[in-house]
């Protein structure tokens, strides 16, 4: 391998990166950024790796789940709040019943960019350059909002910046303690199937405190009960922006991307001989890589030896997105020649992606069925290979929104419009989220006692 540099990235072909009028004003806003203080530490990205290192063992599971794209707009702490309290939610429905740890890792703090499928966009027969992600340009459609302008970077890190310190806020002062797992409840999820449910989750884990608080073990003597490990993570995809925020960690040396704890690199922008895979081999994070249909085996396995030559566990997260349809043709062809190399990596389901399609009403949605058609298709299809699905990837809301058709509520094409806020993709509800999670969790544990059969036979 070359010598890695912040800068290395400019050498190679970059895909999907906005393009400023403005060039001295993006070197100043960069310039500036360079010099704020990190989003993440060093420290708590090494963490996350070794929890990741016992989903690759089949020791716990990854719950990935955010805003498809961040914005300006519906940033507040009561989409903060309720975004991380159905993460908690799902978290614990997993942990329930698939008698696993959950490592919690959210689409938040970061993720604004999106590479789109054009880059113009056309509405009564005037065509702008398409809407990037609001750190970028902005979502109306004008000539002048659409203009990237630097400055924007600016109000993307503030609003990370306040997002991170709400989180922590949250998962580290009390919020996430087991004795208060009843006020996770949204309003919304009241009076479904799933509210059934989760209250006899609630009552068995009610019952186990008051056992361990018999035994002298409550959330004052042990700090485990009261307290989450949350972690934050987008796409790489704004590389100067990226680059401005990577720092070299002062107790090691390595470089880390302090913009989040894990970055991905999206099916788009994969190319093994491209800007974002150069940038990412630099940096120390641990690193997703979206596979879909397009995807070769073998270019999948040279990207993997070129981000992560010493096959160090806990690195790689592979999210596969089929679409409900190629799952069963797509995915076993790539899940084979790396089981063949023994290369350590997660397997992780994105269900949301290749399930987009256009309503009869003119709204982009996802049904809800072809979501639970995938995620359940992946799990038999690594049954089938005796290989471990270890991750759920989802683009999710706490806001009770109707973007995705489907589910307990039967959110129809007609409904759509009552409540369709997202900025890019549609995003499950918080209802259809959790019960998204009653209907895989059985699938985890078949899954994960399978995989810890293969893995005891193997030893």
């Amino acid at each position: 391998m070359k010598k890695w540099t912040t800068d290395t990235w400019k050498n190679f072909p970059a895909k999907h990166l906005p393009v400023y009028q403005d060039e001295v004003e993006l070197n100043a806003v960069l310039g500036k950024i360079k010099n704020y203080p990190p989003l993440v530490f060093a420290g708590e990205s090494r963490s996350l790796k070794k929890e990741l290192a016992k989903v690759v063992e089949g020791k716990a599971f990854l719950l990935q789940g955010g805003d498809c794209a961040e914005s300006f707009a519906e940033f507040h702490p009561d989409n903060i709040r309720d975004t991380f309290k159905v993460l908690l939610q799902m978290s614990l429905v997993l942990t329930s019943s698939a008698s696993l740890p959950v490592v919690k890792l959210g689409r938040i703090a970061g993720q604004f960019s999106k590479p789109r499928s054009s880059p113009v966009e056309v509405k009564d027969g005037v065509e702008l350059p398409s809407y990037l992600g609001d750190n970028i340009n902005g979502m109306e459609f004008n000539e002048k909002a659409r203009v990237p302008d630097a400055k924007r970077l600016f109000r993307a890190y503030s609003q990370a910046a306040s997002t991170l310190n709400l989180l922590r806020a949250f998962s580290q002062g009390g919020f996430a303690d087991l004795r208060q797992v009843h006020l996770w409840n949204l309003g919304f999820v009241k009076k479904t199937e799933q509210e059934k449910k989760y209250k006899q989750i609630e009552d068995k884990i009610s019952d186990a405190l008051d056992f361990m608080e018999a035994c002298g073990i409550n959330p004052e003597s042990n700090r485990r009960l009261r307290v989450v490990n949350f972690y934050t993570s987008h796409e790489a995809l704004h590389l100067p922006y990226e680059a401005a925020m990577t720092r070299t960690d002062s107790t090691t040396g390595e470089y880390h991307d302090t913009s989040a704890h894990f970055v991905w690199i999206g099916d788009r922008t994969r190319q093994p001989d491209g800007a974002h895979v150069e940038f990412c081999r630099g940096i120390k994070n641990p690193i997703g890589i979206k596979c879909g249909p397009s995807l070769k085996s073998d270019e999948l396995i040279r990207l993997i030896n070129i981000l992560n030559p010493t096959n160090e566990s806990g690195r790689i997260t592979l999210i596969s997105r089929f679409g409900a349809n190629l799952v069963e043709s797509g995915l076993p062809k790539l899940i084979r020649p790396i089981k063949k190399e023994g290369l350590n990596v997660i397997w992780s389901c994105d269900p949301m992606h290749g399930n987009t399609i256009k309503a009869t009403s003119g709204f982009k949605t996802r049904p809800f069925n072809d979501v639970v058609k995938e995620v359940k298709n992946v799990f038999g299809v690594h049954q089938a290979e005796g290989t471990y699905a270890g991750g759920l990837h989802i683009e999710m809301t706490g806001q009770e929104v109707t973007e995705c058709t489907g589910g307990a509520q039967k959110i129809s094409d007609q409904d759509l419009s009552s409540r369709y806020h997202t900025h890019c993709d549609p995003r499950l509800n918080a209802s259809q989220a959790l019960e998204l999670a009653f209907l895989i969790s059985d699938e985890i544990k078949k899954n994960s006692q399978y995989s810890k059969n293969i893995i005891k036979a193997a030893s």
